[in-house]
């Protein structure tokens, strides 16, 4: 009987063939042949060989083979610890203990000037208002977090913070400490920050641009954020002179640009993967919202805002088409109650499609990605 743990609980396998240790380990010698033999398992969020990628793989003195994950990646866990599982029933792998956890690495971007306590900046974007950016926003967070990472969600939409209501935090208002340091309102296990805290919707409507970029620069950096792994932020809708300036002075890691399949939505998208490419940050890939639209009654689907749309965009600028999400009167029922669907329905369709998602924005990330060396703390001796 051989303990396989990872992400924090463990699982105990029997049955089976060990085979003879010796035979296994003729043709897994080195670390260098345990990578190549663990890179046989595929996966569409994982490159060719990826275990031999720097710091995944690690060996203890007891033979236990420790595996740290990159990205957020529950879901991936569980696949690759099934398949370790199998293998070592067969016998095509010695009986040793592996430990397979999620590490997410910060990543390096356009922009030095880092936020502090936060590793990597994921940007959910739209070229126009209207089609469920933050909706998609809120619920990737959410998402992510249960993909065994530390997320922060930072509501930047200056002209329409919707995130309180979808949280049901809209009476909520941040602890300031030392007269500057913004303390987040927690949600649903995650860091949040919106000017929807602070002012109401119709005075934050009125701003003009380099007063809303100046506050929504006072809300990324002067809000005391814990650790995080991930901070998503919901972006203002649109490509204007606000949306430019803060993607040239925020540190962007990877932006997501969420669309419908509509012509109309479709064309002011292609505006914002210009934009992004234009100051030179990552465009992860794209999200068709309102993919479908389910009907509640018989459960038919019906593409009323047209097919295919989105992946057509995605081909002309070389990008993913990081998820299709349907659309279905319970999301829109689930944000109105604030219980965001992730957290409300978690067996549900729609959740499935957002931890997917979820997996496929953070792996797409770090492969696209240049890892930050890790720091080192000095302490000098007198």
């Amino acid at each position: 009987m051989i303990p396989l743990s990872f992400s924090g609980f463990s699982r105990r396998l029997s049955g089976g063939s060990m085979g003879k240790k010796g035979e296994v380990m003729q043709s897994i010698q080195s670390k260098q042949d345990l990578c190549l033999w663990l890179s046989q398992f595929s996966h569409p969020d994982l490159i060719a060989d990826w275990a031999m990628s720097p710091s995944v793989v690690t060996i203890t003195a007891n033979q236990q083979v420790t595996i740290q994950l990159p990205f957020a990646a529950n879901t991936l866990i569980n696949e690759l610890s099934d398949w370790i599982a199998k293998q070592q029933a067969s016998g095509a792998v010695a009986p040793v203990t592996f430990d397979i956890q999620v590490k997410p690495q910060a990543l390096e971007t356009r922009v030095s000037a880092a936020v502090k306590g936060v590793k990597n900046i994921i940007a959910v974007t739209s070229g126009k208002g209207g089609v469920g950016k933050s909706t998609t926003a809120v619920n990737l967070a959410l998402a992510i977090a249960k993909s065994g990472a530390k997320v922060g969600l930072l509501d930047a939409d200056i002209y329409g913070p919707s995130v309180p209501l979808m949280l049901g935090k809209t009476k909520a208002k941040p602890v300031v400490r030392d007269n500057k340091w913004m303390q987040p309102i927690e949600a649903h296990g995650i860091a949040t920050h919106s000017i929807g805290y602070l002012v109401d919707e119709a005075d934050a409507a009125i701003w003009r641009g380099p007063m809303a970029s100046k506050a929504l620069a006072q809300l990324l950096n002067e809000t005391e954020w814990p650790d995080l792994d991930y901070l998503v932020i919901d972006m203002p809708p649109g490509t204007g002179d606000i949306q430019l300036t803060l993607a040239q002075q925020i540190p962007v890691t990877g932006a997501v640009i969420v669309t419908t399949p509509q012509d109309l939505a479709l064309a002011d998208a292609r505006k914002g993967a210009a934009m992004f490419a234009k100051v030179e940050v990552p465009v992860i890939g794209l999200v068709e919202n309102m993919s479908y639209h389910i009907c509640s009654h018989c459960g038919e689907k019906e593409h009323i805002f047209g097919v295919g749309g989105a992946q057509t965009l995605a081909a002309e600028f070389g990008l993913s088409l990081l998820a299709q999400i349907p659309l279905h009167i319970e999301m829109r029922e689930d944000t109105d109650a604030g219980i965001p669907t992730v957290v409300a329905r978690p067996k549900s369709e729609h959740t499935q499609r957002y931890l997917e998602l979820a997996q496929r924005v953070c792996a797409s990330l770090y492969w696209q990605g240049k890892p930050k060396p890790e720091s080192i703390q000095i302490q000098w001796v007198n």
